[in-house]
């Protein structure tokens, strides 16, 4: 019986002790991720004011494919989207790129392009004749904060900022 308890309690000790992620030394300062990763944060402002529409780029990191009418649109992943005129689908011919930050999936209706913004969620009406692009909506923290290639999500974010993206740490 006595053996019993000494070998429970034992078990306990060992239990609790693998809480700490420091080797024993509990410091609540101490926060390690396991990842691999680093956040890249952008201000909440400057995250609202950051879609636009450029001239077209070279495709670095694709992510989602979606095809509308004769419109192919790409994502650039956590970037933003590549537009091309898909008419000749052989020959699809780029048109321009709508920049949006921590953006990983769009879904189209009519002229309204709805985009996962990080974060957000928007709405904007899209204009390919045009080259216009206008932001009609956003409605705030309708997603979760975007989590590292490793799966891991970011702590201590700063308030007012948005992650948007993640880098390798050096």
């Amino acid at each position: 019986m006595n053996y019993r308890k000494i070998l429970f309690s034992y078990l306990l000790c060992i239990t609790f002790s693998s809480c700490c992620t420091s080797f024993g030394d509990c410091n609540d300062d101490f926060i390690d991720t396991g990842s691999r990763y680093e956040p890249i944060f952008l201000n909440r402002l400057d995250f609202e004011k950051s879609i636009q529409l450029k001239t077209s780029l070279a495709i670095g990191t694709s992510g989602k494919i979606y095809v509308k009418d004769k419109l192919l649109f790409i994502n650039e992943l956590h970037k933003g989207f590549h537009v091309y005129d898909n008419s000749d689908p052989t020959n699809p011919k780029a048109i321009n790129f709508l920049e949006a930050p921590g953006s990983t999936d769009l879904a189209v209706r009519g002229n309204i392009i709805y985009i996962n913004q990080a974060t957000d969620l928007i709405a904007i009406n899209y204009n390919s004749e045009t080259n216009t692009a206008l932001l009609t909506k956003r409605i705030p923290n309708t997603f979760p904060p975007l989590t590292s290639p490793d799966g891991f999500e970011a702590y201590a974010i700063p308030e007012n900022t948005v992650v948007v993206d993640w880098k390798l740490k050096n």
